[in-house]
């Protein structure tokens, strides 16, 4: 399987941004098409019980955006973390991941980012995601849909006073740049996400060029055998933050598994090792909890 943070030569020059309707109204059940066959024998299940979990629909500037919530079935005022899907769009690992955050108190959303330029689930190769989805995704929208979704969440038994953000991949570089977006997140932890990039009309920055200006530290969990991702980037990361203006992006850190690949969280898939997974998964919980998440 093609390794889908390696995607640079992949991407067509971007498109001009328009207002358009929304192509994806609904979330789908299942996995992915590019994913399949799924590892079933690895593949985490995490049950609703005791949760509050489903589709919901966030108002946005131009339409509903479908996005997955998963929060305790009682009580109220949760700390909210928003959940950013892989380029796969919202399938079921990412559901599951929040059901899996709202077991541990937490209200959990998960937006489907994509829902305008169209379904990731329906194409079974990731060139193809990449190129008719992907390249045509603007930071500027996702920013302002990350926005909306913390909206619903105040509005919704969410305190959003203790936001926080997790992502994977695609969502990891997306975690990056919303802590610096976003003037209330407490903190975020990055999966495996691309730091650095060419400028485009979609993507004008990345995260090493917004190392310096975050709202919240975040902690970055990646694989030392990430091909998509060379350590020599990690290491300019790294030093972009420590030479941060703000205190928190001098409190962020990256943790780096020698022995891990890619998507090393994505327990469907051949790329999991559950060993760093469920520490990532250890120090994440400890990271949000350290932060006032």
């Amino acid at each position: 399987m093609h390794d889908n943070a390696d995607f640079d030569s992949l991407v067509p020059p971007p498109l001009p941004h328009t207002r358009r309707g929304f192509l994806v109204t609904a979330l789908g059940a299942g996995f992915a098409l590019a994913v399949q066959p799924v590892m079933a024998q690895n593949t985490i299940t995490t049950t609703t019980d005791g949760l509050l979990a489903g589709e919901i629909s966030v108002p946005t500037s131009d339409g509903a955006m479908p996005a997955y919530r998963a929060q305790p079935a009682t009580g109220s005022n949760f700390p909210v973390i928003l959940v950013v899907q892989e380029i796969f769009g919202v399938h079921e690992h990412i559901k599951d991941i929040c059901r899996r955050l709202a077991k541990l108190g937490y209200q959990a959303i998960a937006p489907e980012l994509y829902a305008r330029q169209g379904d990731p689930r329906q194409y079974n190769a990731i060139p193809d995601i990449i190129s008719n989805i992907v390249s045509k995704v603007p930071d500027s929208q996702v920013m302002q849909d990350l926005d909306a979704c913390v909206a619903w969440a105040k509005a919704n038994g969410g305190d959003t006073k203790r936001l926080g953000i997790t992502g994977f991949c695609w969502g990891g570089r997306i975690t990056w740049l919303y802590a610096a977006h976003n003037p209330g997140v407490k903190a975020g932890v990055a999966w495996y996400g691309r730091l650095v990039g060419g400028a485009g009309a979609m993507t004008p920055k990345h995260p090493v060029d917004i190392a310096g200006d975050l709202n919240g530290p975040v902690l970055g969990l990646y694989g030392g055998l990430d091909q998509g991702i060379p350590l020599d980037t990690v290491d300019k990361m790294q030093a972009a933050l420590a030479s941060g203006a703000k205190p928190a992006s001098r409190a962020s850190k990256i943790h780096v598994y020698d022995n891990a690949p890619h998507a090393f969280n994505a327990d469907y898939r051949p790329s999991y090792r559950k060993e760093e997974a469920d520490d990532g998964w250890q120090r994440m919980h400890k990271w949000f909890k350290q932060h006032g998440v």
